[in-house]
């Protein structure tokens, strides 16, 4: 199923964010400088394959959170996150667990993915029960199980730690993340698993 502007809609709102995103037939991209709200899709989703190109500006920095719970205040609150990030020029580039592919703060990928500023990288989330998978560029960078004791240990001594609602939903909404630069992203597209 194709994911047009449409299927998504502001964190905590009905409407399409026109004052935070700007849309057209092929992308949807961040306004910078506009409040920073996050895209939520309309939908909820268990095990699936979500499909999607993203391009980062010069030091750019977003995310794709998944299984996301809406009761919390915010995405992060209880959604994981696919780091996407230019890890050459964002601070964050300097730590593993923050890199682009990354579980954000968690875990790091298996290989060093730099974006090329400007131009769009193929990504993919899969997700089949406990199972996790992070592509970038047609490459598996990042497998994991959210129910791993030693993922839950790091979960426990992170920042989601007081954060009650953080891996625990089997299905929730998909999440694009305003965190204030032009990440545009385009031709998304999400696959039910059985």
């Amino acid at each position: 199923m194709i994911l047009d502007a449409t299927q998504w809609r502001g964190w905590h709102g009905d409407d399409f964010p026109e004052a935070s995103w700007y849309r057209d037939d092929e992308q949807l991209c961040a306004i910078v400088g506009a409040p920073r709200v996050d895209l939520i899709s309309r939908e909820r989703y268990g095990d699936f394959i979500l499909r999607f190109e993203y391009a980062l500006p010069v030091g750019g920095n977003s995310g794709v959170f998944y299984r996301v719970d809406e009761t919390a205040d915010l995405a992060w609150h209880s959604g994981p996150e696919m780091q996407l990030l230019d890890d050459e020029v964002h601070p964050d580039g300097a730590e593993p667990t923050t890199r682009n592919g990354a579980l954000y703060g968690l875990l790091a990928t298996q290989q060093a993915t730099p974006i090329e500023p400007g131009s769009f990288m193929e990504g993919a989330l899969k997700l089949r029960g406990a199972e996790v998978e992070h592509w970038l560029g047609n490459r598996m960078v990042l497998s994991y199980r959210l129910d791993d004791p030693a993922l839950r240990t790091r979960i426990e001594s992170s920042k989601f730690a007081d954060k009650p609602l953080f891996a625990q939903a089997p299905a929730g909404h998909i999440v694009l993340q305003h965190h204030g630069e032009a990440v545009r992203f385009r031709r998304l597209s999400i696959e039910a698993l059985s």
